[in-house]
């Protein structure tokens, strides 16, 4: 099975939404890896910030499939079918990579742009997939984030519980991202 990273996002109630996707996302796929949850402003629109992480799933699914599933996902908790892409959210979750697959699969773009161009995408999946190959840029996840401007979209680390577990703690002082922390595995 390949491994798959998704990122995973909430401006609406973002606790209560993101704790409930984890929870489901464990239910359809098992054992979840988890970056830290980030604080960060909404890109390509005003609005309130939202939280973000990074979620690593072993998954037998092809990526149609799987797109199916996390839509589901998303719909019963509260998005609404008709969300424009810049829009606000209770829950959101986007496949980043399959595998090491690339191109159009299934109608689902991978390995997702947003990797590239957005740090609360790239900051968490160094922190938990560092050493891996962006399947198209050809560089580690970490010698992406290193080369970032990371003045452009500063963002925040956040105290983050979920089963009883910190899988995020706030660092004060600074808003650069945190790649380092173990990933936490369920």
């Amino acid at each position: 099975m390949p491994r798959v990273w998704l990122g995973a996002g909430s401006r609406i109630e973002r606790e209560h939404h993101i704790t409930a996707g984890l929870g489901a996302l464990a239910d359809l796929c098992g054992e979840l890896v988890l970056s830290g949850v980030d604080d960060s402003q909404a890109i390509g629109f005003a609005g309130q910030p939202f939280l973000n992480l990074v979620v690593g799933i072993d998954s037998g699914l092809s990526p149609g499939q799987l797109y199916s599933q996390l839509r589901a996902i998303e719909y019963a908790h509260g998005r609404p079918a008709n969300a424009s892409r810049f829009s606000a959210r209770q829950l959101d979750i986007d496949i980043l990579t399959h595998g090491q697959l690339s191109g159009t699969v299934e109608g689902v773009e991978l390995p997702r742009p947003e990797i590239l161009e957005n740090a609360f995408v790239l900051c968490p999946l160094a922190e938990v997939a560092g050493a891996q190959v962006h399947p198209v840029a050809g560089r580690t996840y970490a010698q992406l984030w290193a080369s970032y401007d990371r003045a452009s979209q500063p963002i925040a680390r956040v105290d983050f519980q979920w089963r009883g577990r910190w899988i995020s703690r706030a660092e004060p002082g600074s808003r650069a991202g945190h790649p380092g922390a173990a990933p936490v595995p369920r």
